[in-house]
């Protein structure tokens, strides 16, 4: 089935035949596009506007002319060859799924792709989606790791190399990336296997410190698996939920191992100024007790979620306890025999409110505002984070298959009976945390639907859910209290005051209340006359489905931004690359 049809497909494409080429999904059908038919990120549903889109006119030649998509091959020898598919959401209907390659013309690149095939009325056999990724360009392909070890035939050794490539990232950066986090680092590993000279700076005086500064009980709350750093996977022995300090640690050997190139203690130091003459940026860095002008082509923010977003209410600076934000929650301990009050109902509260419980509070109260998208570990483990592959497969498979799914329309899955079987998962939990008065959602903003976690994921990054590894029974067992559905009013000297006329008492007020959004971090390192020059978003959803700025153009030249989990630094990694690629050599 899906050799025969995928050979039509490449009659169609390699003939410029837009109006044969969209024949071959189903009247609904989604198509999406990562860097082969545009330089960005596109994704179309329903034939018309796949159409639309592969029949706009450049040059004379449609995009599907141009792009001139050829060779295309069953990728019949990977995990993502040819299988049965079953997709949640559309019961009754299965089909056949697969991955393939192919080369594209102009650019001179390689490509892969990856189908999901249904029968329509006819009994025809088409596709419910098509994914179309470039993944090299040629002459240009990512390099592996050295592997022989032997520097210019054993007259240098690996310090000496290693040494002099950073003199030459440091003398003429072409990418400089601000924040040396999960997402920084990927990003220079990537641009680094690419042949592009990134230099990374850092704030911190050591990397990984932004996750050793955070609460001290603080794990991922997902799998080592699915958070693996690009090229080099956990060993074997790390926990499944790796702690804070441990994945600290993982991140500074990562930096070395992958030979990045970083300056630590460092930051811009003054406002940016690009030159579109000369098509680089002019920043001074403060790096160490020096400052350092450097002119890199390219500026790539990989600033994390923002600085605390710290609400303010009337009486706070008469509140005689402890308050803070929970990013700056250290130690549980000093607070025994105290009463605690946390205000939020996210992942960081369940943590913090484990950590007081943990050592010995006399009351914790959580403060939940709105309600909270809950789901527990075993639930995600058995769904979203389970594997279809054999243990041992290269997570980049697993990244691949994840992403050939048009966003948009594993949301509308989500409503239409994904998120059904996820509650259906955790029905005793979430039944005993409504006896408690806790309040459960799985609609991010109103009028979505219920997309459930993918769908905050997508829209609000981790705002408003909870992923359960333990939070969720102590709030049940009453360990942990809740003060659900009122607003605060002001603070007194020792308690909360609601605006229902309520009161808590509170020797310690913790503020779980979220991260400011990405844009404000970036108006304070670009000014506000670059910022202007962008749209109002990084992530978030766009109105195909595609997330806003992250991994793909920003609007202002020479400008990116990486953001986002582990996997989607994983695998975007590569989309900046092959960008940022494109315009050193002149060809996008």
């Amino acid at each position: 089935i899906a050799a025969d049809w995928l050979k039509s497909l490449e009659i169609a494409s390699s003939t410029g035949d837009a109006t044969s080429f969209v024949s071959h999904f189903v009247s609904d059908g989604w198509f999406r596009d990562l860097l082969c038919f545009s330089w960005n990120f596109r994704t179309l549903s329903g034939v018309e506007k796949i159409r639309g889109f592969l029949s706009e006119v450049a040059d004379g030649k449609s995009r599907l002319e141009h792009s001139g998509l050829r060779d295309f091959k069953l990728d019949d020898h990977t995990v993502n060859a040819p299988s049965p598919l079953i997709l949640p959401g559309l019961q009754g209907i299965e089909g056949v799924q697969g991955a393939f390659t192919f080369t594209i013309t102009k650019p001179a690149a390689l490509g892969r792709g990856f189908f999901r095939l249904i029968q329509d009325g006819d009994g025809k056999w088409k596709a419910l989606t098509l994914f179309t990724n470039m993944q090299d360009l040629v002459g240009h392909e990512e390099s592996s790791a050295d592997q022989h070890g032997l520097y210019e035939g054993r007259k240098m050794t690996w310090e000496e190399d290693v040494d002099a490539k950073f003199r030459a990232i440091e003398a003429d950066p072409t990418v400089l990336i601000v924040g040396g986090g999960q997402a920084g680092l990927t990003s220079a590993a990537r641009l680094r296997r690419l042949g592009i000279r990134a230099l990374v700076i850092e704030k911190n005086p050591r990397v990984g410190d932004s996750w050793r500064q955070r609460y001290p009980n603080l794990t991922l709350h997902t799998p080592a698996y699915q958070t693996s750093m690009l090229y080099s996977p956990y060993p074997t022995t790390f926990p499944k939920y790796i702690p804070k300090g441990k994945l600290a640690n993982f991140l500074d050997s990562y930096a070395a191992d992958q030979e990045l190139c970083i300056w630590l203690s460092s930051s811009i130091a003054s406002t940016p100024v690009y030159d579109s003459s000369s098509a680089r940026w002019t920043v001074e860095v403060q790096h160490g007790d020096r400052k350092v002008f450097l002119n890199p082509k390219h500026l790539v923010l990989a600033t994390g979620s923002g600085s605390p977003r710290i609400p303010t209410w009337n009486g706070m600076d008469e509140f005689q306890g402890a308050l803070y934000h929970s990013d700056f929650h250290k130690n549980a301990e000093q607070f025994r025999g105290k009463r605690v009050v946390v205000v939020g109902a996210g992942n960081a509260s369940g943590d913090i409110c484990q950590d007081f419980v943990a050592h010995g509070a006399t009351d914790v109260t959580m403060v939940q505002r709105s309600a909270t998208c809950v789901i527990s570990s075993s639930a995600i483990e058995q769904t979203y984070f389970k594997s279809p592959f054999p243990d041992g497969t290269p997570i980049e498979e697993l990244d691949f298959r994840d992403n050939s799914m048009p966003v948009a329309f594993l949301l509308q899955l989500a409503i239409s009976g994904g998120t059904q079987h996820m509650k259906m998962l955790d029905k005793e939990l979430h039944e005993a945390l409504r006896k408690v008065g806790f309040n459960l959602t799985w609609e991010p903003s109103p009028g979505i639907g219920e997309v459930g976690l993918v769908g905050f994921l997508f829209n609000r990054l981790t705002s408003g859910t909870m992923l359960d590894i333990g939070c969720g029974k102590l709030i049940v067992e009453g360990r942990v209290k809740i003060k659900q559905g009122q607003d605060i009013s002001h603070f007194d000297k020792d308690s909360i005051t609601f605006k229902d006329g309520s009161k808590l008492a509170a020797d310690v007020i913790v503020l779980a209340t979220g991260n400011e959004p990405i844009m404000n971090t970036t108006r304070a390192v670009l000014g506000n006359e670059i910022t202007e020059q962008l749209p109002p978003k990084v992530w978030g959803l766009d109105s195909e489905g595609e997330l806003n700025q992250t991994y793909r153009p920003s609007g202002h030249p020479g400008l990116w931004f990486a953001a986002g989990p582990f996997g989607f630094s994983r695998f975007f990694s590569k989309h900046l690359g092959l960008q940022i690629l494109a315009r050193e050599l002149g060809i996008a």
